[in-house]
């Protein structure tokens, strides 16, 4: 199907997107990578008045070490997160979740800010970036705010972004010293998560000091469970520990049912997933 006719500004800088979003009003999208746009666009579910394409903005393709967290541009792709040498030294699980993303021709197109920003609940890196406690840094009119991912992702397919702001880059915290792993379950032909998990441990003398842990399409948005790394915390990193603090993996969580699966099938898979996660990230 052909999209509706629409303008085009092709953005030089953040602050010239700032403003043609400004000018368009709230019917304006941003382009970036595309790979989620362009689909609705084509399907006609959605027909903004103006594209504003910020692909080649320097400022947002770049990553760079702050000493305690890594900045990575909004525009810097699936493939170069899932690559880059900083990223896999100092924030593993976000590397090691976007190489699960889609196949390589999408992560080489699409952008890591452009998922985080579009919010599918199926989505992988937000997950990773809940996890991992990330800044999002987003510009508007009134200047540049920071938010918390725990108050970035908002509900279905929503963010704290506004229909005239941009976001510019995302920070996030070094984790060294934490084991990582990503396990999702998904159809290998489109590789949409059905359920994921994104895991943290930190272990010392064989012991779990702390632990982060994150769900993939339980719910609206990324959902922390609070519940498992609570009764992680000061446990033997063993399979059985680990096991029965994943057991309350799917507490506080909303699962829906579809095609794919239905809400008590992808409970199921939280609490299976999250014992493969945290168990791979504690080395047991």
């Amino acid at each position: 199907m052909i999209p509706n006719t629409f303008d085009y500004v092709k953005a030089s800088s953040v602050d010239e997107a700032v403003s043609a979003l400004a000018a368009a009003g709230e019917d304006a999208k941003v382009l970036g990578g595309g790979q989620s746009l362009l689909p609705v666009l084509r399907l006609r579910l959605n027909a903004p008045s103006t594209i504003v394409d910020v692909s080649n903005i320097a400022e947002m393709r770049t990553i760079t070490d702050e000493g305690s967290s890594l900045l990575i541009g909004a525009g810097v792709t699936t493939d170069e997160v899932a690559n880059n040498a900083l990223v896999k030294a100092h924030a593993p699980l976000l590397s090691m979740t976007a190489d699960t993303v889609a196949d390589r021709a999408i992560r080489h197109r699409g952008t890591f800010g452009g998922s985080c920003a579009h919010a599918d609940p199926a989505g992988d890196l937000p997950t990773a970036a809940a996890a991992l406690e990330c800044e999002f840094i987003i510009a508007g009119p009134g200047g540049r705010r920071t938010v918390s991912a725990a108050d970035f992702f908002v509900d279905f397919f929503t963010t704290a972004v506004g229909a005239d702001e941009v976001l510019v880059a995302v920070r996030v915290p070094k984790a060294d010293g934490w084991g990582a792993h990503y396990e999702k379950f998904n159809r290998t032909a489109q590789a949409w998560a059905i359920v994921g998990v994104a895991a943290l441990v930190k272990v010392d003398g064989g012991v779990i000091t702390d632990a982060r842990v994150a769900l993939t399409n339980m719910g609206a948005t990324p959902i922390r469970a609070t519940s498992v790394e609570a009764a992680l915390k000061g446990q033997p990193a063993t399979a059985d520990a680990i096991k029965a603090a994943a057991v309350s993996a799917a507490e506080g969580t909303k699962p829906t049912s579809d095609v794919h699966a239905d809400a008590e099938f992808r409970s199921h898979l939280a609490r299976v997933l999250t014992g493969r996660a945290v168990a791979a990230a504690a080395g047991a």
